[in-house]
């Protein structure tokens, strides 16, 4: 479990050299500094309270065995609130013990109540299997707690149906397994006390949206059962919490926020990959989702894989426990690779001790991974943001951040990771060449002087409410009464769904129509998991969620699974499959895709002249037509190949801006200059636009035009990448003057004469950033800001 209490038994720190130390041998591998920023966040005394009068004293006794001598004041003041049947939110930062907030109460409950029971939510499964570890280690007779999830056998379901009373799950299987299955989960929602949602900011978006509903159709159906449980939620540090966890359970909640928790001193360095020379290419085999275009350029930055990869050696190589944090996949195994290829010639034997963790590995690889983690096995780990959360990482001396993760609050949750039980530690932060990394390691006010987000969900978006609502009518007939318990706009869904024939109507409510149930996808990934399969063995390798499929794991596309390379043979999407073999290309694979764009309706907008700002409902078609083959040496594209997919079409909300042709002339844009100039623009707000929403550029896709159909004006559209909006595009409306103020500096401030990744060419562009204008970006910019009122 979390760090809380003083005496809580760690690993100890390791024998390496200091935060400090480090840092400085770190940062004289080059000829120049790529250190742009060092920020030293203090260490802090914790503040202790008694343990509440109402826990029992085995209680006391298990958590004491395990170090725990007494609850710091906001686990005592979060645990009592929820004891006493408030709602509540603990919403402090990593390694708070937040954990111990909600074990207080729900345990102390059901050593109480031999009936009672609890239900635990976790956005994944690492972090479920290790609270089912901390939980397990009090040793506490009758609680027999569980993992319910779709790695759990089914020869082992029933009986936890039956016998567990702390049940730790997820959403999707909340929403998959218990909820349609609730008649033989009667037994444990009628005597339901507490939901617990673990990292609840990580429902956000669509995924969030989802999520809420997920928590309305249980409450509805712990109703049905006459149990009304107390709902205990644990974030990291985020804005206006109380809010976000209403919004997510529809509930009034209480917010505690003031950390009383002890934290070991941090060294945040903000890290700038050194330009290489102009003739350089890309020095990593490069992902298209985790760096920039590279075509055309005179001069480019080191990839930030190649330099995390360098990174992690150098650390595990000093003795130094690591996790580095990559953002996508293929990235970290990329990562992994290369820092095991640079072990090998430094330290022979060495490399075995690092590895790659991700998702759509299998269940045996994830546990064994975490184990040998834990352990003390491996030294370095190169992880997606599956071991962000949670999961107990104790004895880890060094955290690296290969891109900004997003938000401000997932970077402080992934610099947490390090440092527990006191112990100092040094978080690294690489920027990709990319305009909102850029700009943050030359902004160092924007991560440390800046307040961590609002989470940022909205589940009134009919996209999301329609087909849980039919969900909700799978699991019992629906009646007046349910509409007021998800909220806005449900009636107007229950309406169009008795129109599209999915629900009949009667007296006494509405009933789902068909045998089978809704289909419905709370992650919006776009359908359900691809497999990818290796032709010559039938062995299952992982699996790559639908949404990414076309980009991923079209024909003759390069998979990595664990450092080894895959080429796809073929990928069919009706059985949601993809046949790859085995082989080591000297290219890597960059897919191209082509996009239409249509407005529907517009709901807002603010006419400044010869400025227009928009936020309405938009059509957009994407479809990719090719891909690129290009040198992993050099990045020399060898050829471009045409694809045959299927196109995808969206309905979402989106902001845009119009301007007239009038204005861009006195501002010194020809006519001939427009696309590009537009085009620039388009790509660097989209990457300024997490700043101001919780999201990251690959949440949110982007269209501009010298002249569009339906403005008839030159035109930038920032969409939301998901069915029915995901609110980013909203929060973007309303901070339009901030927004695009952050994005005009951060184009001026580059040094690039023409434009770069670190300004305004973007790493998912359809066209292959071309035609981009740099400096017209930036009088597009001025003439926006100059009307737009603040």
């Amino acid at each position: 479990m979390e760090s809380s209490s003083a005496a809580t038994v760690s690993a100890g720190p390791s024998p390496g050299p200091t935060p400090a130390d480090l840092l400085r041998r770190l940062r004289a591998r080059g000829a120049a500094d790529p250190v742009t920023h060092v920020e030293r966040v203090p260490a802090r005394p914790g503040v202790p309270a008694p343990w509440p009068s109402w826990a029992p004293p085995e209680l006391r006794a298990a958590f004491a065995r395990r170090g725990v001598v007494a609850p710091w004041q906001h686990q005592a003041q979060a645990a009592t609130l929820a004891y006493e049947g408030e709602h509540v939110v603990v919403a402090t930062g990593t390694a708070s013990g937040k954990s111990l907030a909600y074990q207080l109460p729900a345990l102390a409950t059901l050593l109480a109540d031999p009936r009672a029971t609890v239900l635990y939510l976790a956005p994944t499964k690492a972090l479920a299997a290790d609270q089912l570890r901390a939980v397990a280690a009090l040793e506490l007779e009758g609680v027999r707690p569980a993992c319910y999830d779709g790695d759990t056998p089914r020869t082992e379901r029933e009986w936890i149906r039956r016998h567990s009373r702390f049940v730790l799950t997820n959403p999707d299987m909340l929403h998959h397994g218990v909820l349609p299955g609730h008649a033989q989960w009667s037994g444990f929602l009628r005597r339901l006390a507490y939901v617990v949602i673990d990292e609840c900011h990580t429902y956000r978006g669509v995924f969030g949206s989802h999520v809420a509903h997920v928590l309305r159709r249980l409450r509805r159906q712990c109703a049905r059962f006459g149990s009304t449980p107390v709902f205990v939620l644990a974030s990291a540090t985020s804005g206006d919490p109380s809010t976000a966890a209403g919004r997510l359970t529809g509930l009034p909640v209480t917010a505690v926020t003031e950390d009383a928790s002890p934290r070991g001193g941090v060294t945040f360095a903000l890290w700038e990959p050194p330009l290489l020379p102009p003739d350089s290419g890309p020095s990593t085999p490069v992902p298209p989702q985790s760096t920039g275009d590279h075509d055309d350029l005179q001069q480019i930055r080191r990839s930030a894989l190649r330099e995390t990869a360098d990174l992690l050696a150098d650390t595990v190589a000093e003795g130094v426990r690591t996790l580095a944090f990559v953002r996508s996949r293929k990235g970290a195994e990329v990562v992994a690779a290369n820092a095991r290829r640079a072990l090998d010639d430094a330290v022979p034997g060495l490399s075995d001790r690092v590895a790659a963790y991700r998702g759509g590995y299998l269940r045996e690889e994830r546990r064994e991974l975490e184990r040998a983690l834990l352990h003390g096995d491996l030294l370095g780990l190169a992880s997606t943001n599956a071991l962000e959360l949670g999961v107990d990482l104790v004895g880890l001396d060094a955290v690296l951040i290969c891109g900004y993760p997003g938000t401000r609050a997932s970077l402080w949750q992934q610099a947490g990771r390090a440092g527990r039980s006191g112990q100092e530690a040094l978080a690294v932060l690489v920027a990709r060449d990319d305009p909102l990394d850029t700009y943050l390691v030359h902004h160092p006010e924007a991560i440390f002087g800046a307040p961590v987000e609002a989470t940022v969900l909205d589940p009134a978006n009919p996209y999301v409410l329609a087909p849980q609502l039919a969900c909700a009518a799978f699991e019992a007939p629906l009646t007046p009464a349910d509409l007021a318990l998800f909220g806005d706009g449900a009636k107007e869904a229950v309406d169009q769904l008795v129109a599209a024939g999915a629900l009949r109507q009667r007296p006494t409510g509405w009933y789902w129509r068909h045998r089978e149930r809704p289909e419905v996808d709370l992650r919006g990934e776009g359908g359900a998991p691809v497999c990818v399969v290796e032709s010559s063995t039938g062995r299952l390798l992982g699996t790559v969620d639908g949404g990414s499929s076309h980009f991923l794991l079209h024909s003759g596309a390069v998979y990595l699974h664990q450092g080894v390379s895959y080429v796809v043979d073929d990928l069919d999407l009706v059985d949601g499959c993809a046949l790859v073999h085995a082989e080591e290309p000297d290219w890597s694979t960059h897919a191209r895709d082509v996009t239409d764009l249509s407005v529907v309706s517009v709901r807002s907008y603010v006419d400044a002249g010869p400025v227009g700002m928009f936020l309405g409902e938009v059509d957009v078609t994407s479809q990719v037509v090719s891909y690129q083959r290009r040198r992993i040496a050099t990045g020399e594209v060898i050829d471009t190949r045409p694809l045959d997919l299927p196109a995808r079409e969206l309905r979402t909300v989106a902001v845009w801006f119009t301007l007239s042709p009038q204005s861009l002339t006195l501002a010194g844009v020809q006519p001939a200059d427009v696309p590009g100039a537009l085009h620039a623009a388009e790509h660097a707000a989209i990457g300024l636009l997490p700043l101001m929403a919780t999201c990251d550029r690959w949440d949110i896709g982007g269209l501009s035009t010298a002249v569009h159909q339906d403005t008839e004006a030159p035109t930038v559209f920032v969409y939301d990448g998901h069915q029915g909006g995901a609110g980013f595009a909203e929060r973007a409306y309303g901070t339009a003057s901030a927004w695009l103020r952050a994005t005009r500096d951060a184009i001026a401030e580059c040094g690039c004469e023409s434009g770069c990744p670190s300004c305004v060419q973007s790493p998912k562009c359809g066209n292959g950033n071309n035609p981009l204008s740099k400096p017209d970006a930036i009088r597009v910019l001025d003439v926006v800001l100059a009307n737009l009122p603040e």
